[in-house]
């Protein structure tokens, strides 16, 4: 089920490196983001992206790959971009 649209999903160098070193898709976390499963948000930043899904305000979703590594799902308020980055590529 998807939620919104993610419009270009891109992905930074470093989300890229720690995906391809855990051997995973990130295709596995675009599909729970749009799905609005959030991963490991805490419970306000769960409230601000239900209240935000439908008012075209900006969402973010927070996963760890296999390996350990913390990604970051940001989706533009205008729904023109999603992109996949390392916390520390913000």
């Amino acid at each position: 089920m998807t939620r919104f649209e993610l419009g270009q999903v891109v992905a930074t160098p470093g989300a890229l490196a720690a995906l391809t070193d855990a051997n995973q898709d990130p295709q596995e976390f675009v599909t729970r983001h749009q799905s609005g499963d959030w991963g490991e948000v805490d419970e306000a930043d769960r409230k601000e992206n239900e209240f935000s899904v439908n008012r075209q305000l900006r969402l973010m979703s927070v996963y760890r790959t296999a390996k350990g590594v913390t990604l970051w799902l940001i989706t533009e308020a205008d729904r023109s971009a999603t992109t996949i980055l390392l916390p520390d590529e913000y």
